[in-house]
C-alpha cells in the first residue's frame, strides 16, 4: 500500500468521532470487501487496528462496545479469512459473552455456512464448548480435512474424541450411508471423496500428527493389519520371496493376542494353505474350537510329532540348494561379530576409522507394511575386507541414554561419513541416510556432511552386462532378480538371497540366517567395487570409475595434480592406464642390497623368491593386521608389497610410488618378475642367495 494512501485513511480516522462505528459502517454499506485477496476494506481494517494501539483513548465498552460486536458479528459471517483477525482484535471479541458467541457460530451453522461456523470458532477458541462431530462431520463431506485438522489442532481431548468418532464409522458393518442421509443437499458435498478409505488415510495422519497411542482407533488398527496378513499371504505363497520362518514372525507380530485377526488368519490359512496348517496355528494360538471353521476341529486332534521332523528335512534340503543358487559369504563365520556394548564398538570403530580404508555399509530396519512414522533402523553393518561388524543400534542407543552419553554413537557414525580418506559403499545411500537421520536426530545432516562415498546404486544404472552368468529361469520358477540382488548376480555371478529382507530386524535374539544375511549385504559391496574397479570395460562402464563414483572430495588435492582420464587409482592394482598415455620413464636401475620391501601376509611366497634374490625383504605373519605393513614401511624406508582391497588402504598411508600391488593369481617366480621390472632392480649372480635364507 502506498504511504499516500496510509496518511489519507489515518486522516480519516482522525476526523471520525467514533472510527470504530465508521469503519462498521463503511464495510456495511460497501461489499468491496467480500472477494478474495487484499481489498481496500482490508487495508482499512488492518490500519485502523495499527492506529487503536496508537490512540487507545478510542476504544469503547460496555454498551456501546456489546452493540458494535453484534454489528461486527454480522460482517464476519461474510468476510473472508484475511478480515476476521483485525476485527476481532480492534473489536475485542475475544471479551464478549461466551454465550452469545456460541449462539451466533450455532447461528451460522445451522444456515448451512459451516465453514464460516468452523473458522471463527477457531479464532475465538471456542471448541471446547462444542460437539466435535457435529461441527466436524459436514466438513469432512466437503473435502475439508486441513479445516477440521486446525479445529482440533490445539486440544488434545478433541483430537481423542474426532479419532474415536472416526475409527467407530470404520467398524465392519458400519454404514455410512447413516452419516450422509442426515446432509442430504449440503452444498459443494464431495460423497465420491467421503468413503473407508479417506477415513482410514485421515485416521493415520492425524495418529501421526497428533501422536496420539494408535489403540485408540481399534477398527482402523486391526483394518491395517489385516491388509498386512494379506500382503504376507500374498509375499509367501504366490511370489514365494519369504522364508518359512521369516514369514512366521511377521503373522505372530501382526497377529498378536488379537482375536479378531487370529479367526482371520485361520480363514486365510484353509485359503492358501491346507486344514492341517490352519490346525496348527489354531493349537499355537489356544483357539477354542466353537471360532474354528468346520475340518479345522477335526484336523486338530490329528496333528502327529513325524509331520514336523518331515518339515525339518524340507528345510535342510532346502538350505542345501540355496548354497549353489546364491552369492556366499567368503570369510568365516567367526569373523562376524555381533556388538551390543559400547566396549565392544570402540574395538570396531579402531579398525574402522582408519585413512585409505574401504568399507561396505548397510542398515536394516523392521518393515512398517504402511504403519504410521519413519522406520528406525534396528542393524548397521559395517564390512572390512576380513570381517563384518553388526551393531546393535536399538540396545547400543538405549544403553547410550542410561549412561547420559546419546551424543557418543552418532559422533563415530559422522566421523565415519565426513571422512573423505575413507571410501564408503553403498546402496541406494540417500535412504539409509534418511532412516538413520530418523534413528538419531543428531545425524540428521550427515548426507551434506558425507565425503567420500560411493553409492552402487549408480553404477548399477550404467552396468551392462551382455549375457549374465546364469538367468532366473535356470534355478527353477522364481522372480527375476532386482535392486542390488540383481547387480550381485551381473557382477559376481550369483544373486543375493532375500528371503530374509523383510524380516523382523528389531526381535531380539536374531536368527542365524538374520545375520549371515545382514553380513551379507554389506560385504558384497566390496567385492562388487573390487571387481567393477579391475575390469571396469568389460561392465560396459569407463576406465576412469574411481573418480566418476567416489567424486572430487575423496580424490586428495595432491593425488588429484597428478592424475587425468586415463590415470586412475583402482582398489587392486596401481592404475587405470589408457591406451595414448605414454609409458613413464622407468626409474635408475639399483641392486637387490639397494631394495627393501615388506610383504602383505597373502604374499608370502614372493617374499621367499626375493630373498633368494638378494632383496631386504620383512614379511607379516598370517595373524598380522595388514596395516602393520604401512607401519614397518614408514620406520624402516620400505616398500609394500600387497594385492587386492589392502592395497587401497595402504597406498594412502604412504608416499606416493611406495606401495606396489601384486597379482595373486600369479606364481610367486611371475609376481617376483613383475616386481623386479617395476622398480628396474638387476639381479646378478653373485646377489642369488647373498642372504641368509
Amino acid at each position: 500500500v502506498s504511504q499516500q494512501l496510509k496518511e489519507e485513511i489515518r486522516r480519516g480516522f482522525a476526523g471520525l468521532e467514533d472510527p470504530l462505528a465508521g469503519l462498521l459502517d463503511m464495510l456495511e454499506s460497501s461489499s468491496d470487501w467480500k472477494g478474495k485477496g487484499h481489498s481496500l476494506g482490508y487495508y482499512i481494517s488492518t490500519e485502523l487496528q495499527l492506529w487503536i494501539k496508537e490512540h487507545p483513548a478510542v476504544q469503547q465498552s460496555g454498551i456501546k462496545l456489546k452493540k458494535l460486536q453484534a454489528r461486527v458479528l454480522q460482517i464476519l459471517a461474510q468476510c473472508p479469512a484475511n478480515l476476521l483477525d483485525p476485527l476481532i482484535s480492534i473489536y475485542q471479541l475475544h471479551t464478549a459473552d461466551r454465550n452469545y458467541l456460541l449462539e451466533h457460530v450455532s447461528h451460522l451453522y445451522h444456515e448451512g455456512h459451516y465453514k464460516e461456523a468452523a473458522m471463527l470458532s477457531i479464532k475465538l477458541k471456542l471448541q471446547p464448548d462444542q460437539d466435535v462431530e457435529k461441527m466436524c462431520t459436514p466438513l469432512l463431506l466437503q473435502d475439508k480435512t486441513n479445516l477440521v485438522e486446525d479445529y482440533v489442532g490445539e486440544y488434545p481431548e478433541l483430537q481423542s474424541k474426532l479419532l474415536q468418532i472416526l475409527d467407530a464409522w470404520c467398524e465392519p458393518g458400519f454404514n455410512i450411508s447413516n452419516i450422509t442421509r442426515r446432509y442430504q443437499g449440503l452444498s459443494r458435498y464431495k460423497p465420491d471423496k467421503f468413503n473407508r478409505k479417506m477415513l482410514n488415510k485421515l485416521v493415520f495422519r492425524l495418529l501421526d500428527r497428533f501422536n496420539v497411542d494408535p489403540a485408540l482407533c481399534p477398527n482402523v488398527i486391526n483394518q491395517r493389519h489385516l491388509r498386512t496378513l494379506n500382503y504376507l499371504f500374498y509375499k509367501r505363497f504366490v511370489e514365494k520371496t519369504m522364508t518359512q520362518e521369516n514369514w512366521t514372525d511377521h503373522v505372530q507380530s501382526t497377529v498378536g493376542e488379537n482375536r479378531w485377526l487370529q479367526g482371520h488368519l485361520i480363514q486365510l490359512l484353509i485359503s492358501y494353505c491346507d486344514l492341517n496348517t490352519a490346525a496348527r496355528w489354531a493349537q499355537r494360538y489356544n483357539l477354542p474350537k466353537e471360532m474354528l471353521p468346520y475340518g479345522v476341529a477335526e484336523e486338530l486332534q490329528k496333528l502327529q510329532i513325524q509331520e514336523r521332523v518331515e518339515e525339518a528335512a524340507k528345510a535342510d534340503s532346502y538350505e542345501e540348494s540355496k548354497k549353489k543358487d546364491y552369492y556366499q559369504l567368503p570369510i568365516p563365520r567367526a569373523n562376524i561379530h555381533f556388538l551390543q556394548t559400547w566396549e565392544e564398538t570402540l574395538w570396531c570403530w579402531e579398525k574402522v576409522l582408519q585413512p585409505g580404508q574401504v568399507v561396505g555399509i548397510d542398515m536394516e530396519w523392521k518393515p512398517s507394511f504402511g504403519m504410521v512414522g519413519k522406520p528406525r533402523v534396528s542393524l548397521l553393518q559395517i564390512a572390512l575386507k576380513d570381517e563384518v561388524f553388526l551393531l546393535d543400534l536399538p540396545r547400543l542407543l538405549e544403553q547410550a541414554e542410561a549412561e547420559g552419553e546419546k551424543e557418543k554413537l552418532p559422533r563415530f557414525i559422522q566421523m565415519l561419513y565426513s571422512d573423505a580418506a575413507i571410501t564408503k559403499l553403498g546402496y541406494g545411500m540417500s535412504g539409509d541416510l534418511n532412516s538413520l537421520a530418523a534413528t538419531w536426530s543428531a545425524l540428521k545432516d550427515t548426507d551434506k556432511q558425507a565425503r567420500g562415498v560411493v553409492d552402487l546404486l549408480k553404477v548399477d544404472k550404467q552396468v551392462d552386462v551382455l549375457s549374465p552368468e546364469q538367468s532366473y529361469e535356470d534355478r527353477g520358477f522364481r522372480q527375476p532378480e532386482k535392486g542390488l540382488s540383481l547387480l550381485v548376480q551381473r557382477v559376481l555371478g550369483k544373486p543375493l538371497d532375500k528371503t530374509e529382507q523383510l524380516s523382523n530386524w528389531e526381535k531380539r535374539p536374531l536368527r542365524e540366517e538374520q545375520i549371515l544375511y545382514a553380513a551379507s549385504d554389506a560385504y558384497c559391496l566390496l567385492e562388487i567395487y573390487e571387481k567393477l574397479c579391475k575390469d571396469p570395460a568389460s561392465f560396459g562402464l569407463s576406465s576412469d570409475l574411481t573418480e566418476s563414483l567416489v567424486g572430487k572430495p575423496s580424490i586428495k588435492p595432491s593425488a588429484k595434480k597428478q592424475l587425468n582420464k586415463q590415470e586412475v587409482p583402482s582398489p587392486s592394482g596401481q592404475q587405470c592406464q589408457g591406451s595414448d598415455k605414454e609409458s613413464p620413464r622407468p626409474p635408475a636401475p639399483i641392486s637387490p642390497k639397494e631394495f627393501s620391501v615388506v610383504c602383505d601376509n597373502m604374499l608370502q611366497g614372493l617374499g621367499r623368491y626375493l630373498r633368494c634374490l638378494g632383496v631386504d625383504v620383512r614379511m607379516l605373519e598370517n595373524e598380522d593386521d595388514h596395516r602393520k605393513a604401512a607401519e614397518i614401511a614408514r620406520q624402516e624406508g620400505r616398500v609394500i608389497l600387497t594385492s587386492g582391497l589392502p592395497y587401497q588402504t595402504l597406498q594412502s598411508q604412504v608416499a606416493e610410488g611406495r606401495c606396489f600391488s601384486v597379482n595373486c593369481s600369479e606364481k610367486a617366480r611371475e609376481q617376483a618378475l613383475q616386481v623386479l621390472k617395476h622398480f628396474n632392480v638387476r639381479v646378478s649372480l653373485a646377489d642369488i642367495f647373498s642372504r641368509c635364507q
